[in-house]
C-alpha cells in the first residue's frame, strides 16, 4: 500500500462497508456514520485519497479473480486481504498487488465511477427537512434541503436536521449546509437545539465556527460587523482564524471575530416554539388585520410622529441615520417581510424632530418591542434632547433595571402618597419575559388630569396620580440609546407612535389586539 495517510478507524469501518455495499442498511448506526464519512470525505484529501486506494484494490480484485477463475484458496486469501483494513505491517501481500497492476487504469476509473455513484447516494439524502416556513418564498413545510444555498429575504424557517437538531432561522439570512452536521450562514440569525445525537453540529460564518457539544445555542451573523455565538444551555466551542478555541457554557456569549465577551442576548433569537404561534397568527389572516389598523393609526389628525421602517426606502433612510449620527440595524419586525429597529452596540439609536415649540396637554407613546435583555440601570425607548430645568415638561420613555416602564417629565410632582421612590411614575409590571417575545408598551399623559397611565399589551396596568403636571414637549430627540453610559437599549422596535392626545383603555386595547403577531395570547 502506499504512505497515505490512515483515516480513523470508524472510518476505515465505513469505507470497507461503502465498498461492499452494506453502507446504507436499515443498522440504527449506519445512516448518521454514513454522513459523517461523506463530511469528512469533502474535508480530508487524506481519508479521500484512501478510499480511493481501497475502491481500486477492491474493484480490481473482484474483476481480476472473476475473470481468472483462481482456485478457491486463492479466492479466500485475497478476499480476506480486501476486507481486512491493514495487516499488521500495514502492507498487501505482493502477489495481489501484481494481480491487478496490468489492469490499474481501468480499475481507477472504475473505482472513480463507484465514488461518483455512492458519492450521488450520499448526497441525494436530504440533510435537513422544513418542519415550519412562514413568508419563506421556496422553503414552504414539507420541503426538503441539501446543500444547495438559500436567500432568506423574509419571513421564518424551522428546519429538523437528519440526526434531530431543530434549526430557526429568521430572514434576512442567506446559509446552506455543507452536510446534514454542517451549516454555513454568511448573513442572519439562527437558534439551534440539539440533541445528543446530533452533537457536534457547526454553524460555520464569515468569522469563525461554532461547534456544538449539545446544547441550546444561536448564532448572530449581521451583514456588516461581528458575528456573535450566544449559548444558553450546555456547551460549544468557539473558534475563529488564529484565536484559539474558546469553550463556552451556560449563559455566555463572545463575538467569534475578536474572542472578546460580548453580553448575553437571551431574548434575540426566535426558538420553536414561538415559531408555532407565529405561524398560527398568520394563518389566521391576522397580519392584514395589524395592517388596517396602522393604517387608520396614521390617519389620526392627532398624530405627531409615525415610525414603522417599511417601504422601499426604509434602507436609505438607515443610512440617511448614520449621516445624522444616529445608527441601528434593520432586520425582521413581527411580521414575515416587515422591518423594525435593532439596537445592539452601545451608540445604537434613531434622531427624531417632531413636535418642536409645541405643547401637549395630552400625550401617547407606544410602540411595539422585543427587548433581549434588561440594562441597568435603564433602556431607553424615547428621550427628549436635554433636561433642563428653565423647560418643564420635557419628556424621557424608558424602562428601569426592574423591568417596569417610567415616564419621566421635567418638572412633574408626584402626589402625596405615591408608591414610586424615584419621584417619577411607574408602572407595577415587569415587561421582560424570560424568552422574550414581541409586547405592545404604551404611557398615556393628560396634564389636566395630571395622570400617567400605562399598559402592557393592551392591558391597563397602572395609573400614577400628579401634584404638578405641565403640558409635555418634544423637539429633537433619541428613539433608542440615549447616551453612551447609563441609557441604552437592547432590542427591536416596530410601529413606534406618538399622538398628541390621550388613548383610552378601549383604544389601546383594540391597537394591542389587532397588531398581535401571537394567535395565542398568554396575559
Amino acid at each position: 500500500m502506499s504512505d497515505t495517510p490512515r483515516p480513523l478507524d470508524d472510518d476505515r469501518r465505513l469505507i470497507d462497508a461503502l465498498l461492499d455495499d452494506t453502507l446504507g442498511s436499515d443498522q440504527a448506526d449506519t445512516v448518521p456514520d454514513a454522513n459523517d464519512l461523506l463530511a469528512r470525505l469533502e474535508r480530508e484529501p487524506a481519508a479521500c485519497d484512501y478510499l480511493v486506494e481501497r475502491a481500486v484494490l477492491h474493484v480490481g480484485l473482484r474483476q481480476l479473480l472473476r475473470r481468472r477463475r483462481l482456485a478457491d484458496w486463492a479466492v479466500s486469501r485475497a478476499q480476506a486481504d480486501v476486507t481486512r483494513p491493514h495487516d499488521a505491517a500495514g502492507a498487501i501481500p505482493r502477489g495481489s498487488r501484481r494481480l491487478f497492476e496490468p489492469y490499474r487504469g481501468w480499475l481507477a476509473a472504475a473505482a472513480c465511477l463507484a465514488l461518483v455513484v455512492a458519492g450521488w447516494q450520499l448526497r441525494s439524502r436530504p440533510y435537513a427537512t422544513v418542519t415550519t416556513g412562514i413568508g419563506t418564498a421556496g422553503l414552504a413545510t414539507g420541503r426538503t434541503v441539501r446543500g444547495e444555498t438559500h436567500e432568506l429575504t423574509a419571513g421564518v424557517l424551522e428546519l429538523k436536521t437528519r440526526r434531530g437538531a431543530d434549526l430557526v432561522i429568521e430572514a434576512p439570512a442567506a446559509f446552506r449546509f455543507e452536510s446534514p452536521q454542517r451549516l454555513r450562514l454568511t448573513k442572519g440569525r439562527i437558534a439551534a437545539d440539539v440533541p445528543p445525537q446530533a452533537k457536534g453540529f457547526t454553524v460555520v460564518t464569515p468569522s469563525g465556527e461554532a461547534i456544538d457539544l449539545g446544547t441550546r445555542f444561536a448564532v448572530d451573523v449581521p451583514a456588516s460587523g461581528e458575528a456573535e455565538v450566544h449559548v444558553f444551555d450546555g456547551e460549544v466551542v468557539a473558534h475563529a482564524g488564529a484565536h484559539m478555541p474558546k469553550n463556552l457554557r451556560d449563559g455566555e456569549a463572545i463575538s467569534l471575530a475578536t474572542n472578546a465577551a460580548r453580553e448575553l442576548r437571551t431574548a434575540a433569537f426566535i426558538r420553536g416554539g414561538e415559531v408555532a404561534e407565529l405561524a398560527a397568527a398568520v394563518a389566521a389572516g391576522r397580519e392584514h388585520v395589524s395592517h388596517d389598523a396602522a393604517a387608520r393609526l396614521q390617519a389620526d389628525p392627532a398624530l405627531v410622529a409615525w415610525l414603522d421602517f417599511e417601504g422601499p426606502d426604509a434602507t436609505a433612510g438607515a443610512r440617511a441615520m448614520d449621516a445624522a449620527g444616529g445608527q441601528c440595524r434593520i432586520v425582521q419586525g413581527r411580521w414575515p417581510g416587515s422591518r423594525a429597529a435593532d439596537f445592539t452596540e452601545m451608540g445604537d439609536h434613531i434622531p427624531i424632530d417632531v413636535g418642536a415649540g409645541e405643547d401637549y396637554p395630552q400625550l401617547t407613546l407606544a410602540a411595539w418591542v422585543r427587548l433581549d435583555r434588561l440594562g441597568a440601570p435603564f433602556q431607553s425607548l424615547y428621550h427628549t434632547d436635554g433636561w433642563e430645568a428653565d423647560n418643564p415638561g420635557q419628556a424621557h420613555w424608558m424602562l428601569t433595571h426592574a423591568g417596569v416602564m417610567r415616564l419621566a417629565l421635567r418638572g412633574i410632582k408626584l402626589a402625596p402618597g405615591a408608591l414610586e421612590l424615584q419621584g417619577h411614575p411607574d408602572s407595577r409590571s415587569p415587561v421582560l419575559g424570560e424568552e422574550g417575545r414581541w409586547i405592545h408598551l404604551a404611557a398615556v399623559y393628560d396634564s389636566a388630569a395630571k395622570t400617567a397611565r400605562f399598559y402592557v399589551d393592551g392591558a391597563f396596568d397602572s395609573e400614577t396620580q400628579l401634584a404638578l403636571a405641565p403640558p409635555a414637549r418634544l423637539g429633537r430627540a433619541r428613539i433608542g440609546n440615549w447616551n453612551m453610559n447609563d441609557r441604552r437599549l437592547s432590542g427591536r422596535i416596530d410601529e413606534f407612535f406618538i399622538l398628541g392626545r390621550a388613548l383610552g383603555d378601549d383604544e389601546i386595547r383594540a391597537i394591542h389586539a389587532s397588531g398581535n403577531p401571537y394567535e395565542v395570547v398568554r396575559r
